[in-house]
């Protein structure tokens, strides 16, 4: 009998260092969604991502400040065994940006995201440019956190979903700290890591245009959708493809 069980104690270390073996190739992904939105930002992306075997958190940041939610993604990135491919949206690419300097982000994939550099912040990124189409839609509250009416949702957030899904994507928006726009990243992860980039072409939140000065800056694998600022909600397959890419890059 105990010559039974010492067996079954060393099939059972030799089975859990094949599993821990297979893990270590098959990173988990970390979903950092941004302002006016929550973690069901992701809800179509998800199951494509499962639907590849590859583990998923979706991260619910406080959008109370850059510092905020910096926590909140380094104690995600914290909860998992093995390596992060780390995912930002929007203003969640801020946050990727700092966070990403973990040692177990091993790629950052950014989706119609800021991607600032050392030292910058939204504002400096965006000094001198006129005023965005969506800044007659936003709306400041007494405790100084800024939501997007349901018209803004409509005609520049996510005006390429059907009426009914964005009208739940205005309702279910996270308000989001307006100090977060003169928040400052300290170092930048990208210049440390692999980076694809999702650019959207047709966003009226982040201009196409600056999407892709930051892909260059980061020297991004970039891969362009005619698509809204909520890719991942009007494209959710070429979104996830993208995601899928940088695992099977990560596990190699």
């Amino acid at each position: 009998m105990n010559k039974l069980i010492a067996g079954l104690v060393v099939a059972s270390g030799v089975l859990g260092a094949a599993v821990n073996s297979a893990a270590a190739q098959n990173p988990t992904i970390v979903l950092v969604h941004g302002a006016f939105a929550d973690g069901s930002s992701w809800q179509k992306v998800i199951p494509l991502l499962r639907a590849q075997g590859l583990g998923v958190v979706a991260v619910q940041n406080p959008l109370s400040s850059l510092a905020d939610d910096v926590d909140a993604t380094r104690r995600a990135i914290d909860a998992v065994h093995g390596p992060v491919v780390l995912v930002g949206h929007s203003w969640g690419g801020v946050v990727v940006t700092e966070a990403g300097n973990d040692p177990k982000v091993t790629s950052l994939v950014y989706v119609a995201a800021f991607a600032p550099d050392d030292g910058q912040s939204i504002a400096s990124m965006t000094a001198g440019a006129p005023p965005p189409a969506y800044a007659p839609y936003l709306r400041k509250d007494s405790g100084g956190y800024l939501t997007l009416t349901e018209e803004g949702v409509k005609k520049d957030f996510a005006q390429d979903l059907p009426p009914a899904e964005a009208e739940l994507v205005a309702i279910t928006q996270g308000p989001w700290a307006a100090e977060c726009i003169d928040a400052k990243v300290s170092h930048a992860a990208w210049h440390d890591k692999p980076v694809i980039d999702v650019v959207t072409e047709n966003d009226r939140m982040i201009p196409p245009s600056l999407q892709e000065e930051m892909a260059t800056a980061m020297k991004a694998k970039v891969v362009k959708v005619a698509s809204s600022h909520v890719a991942m909600l009007s494209h959710p397959k070429a979104v996830a493809d993208a995601i899928i890419a940088a695992a099977k890059d990560a596990g190699r």
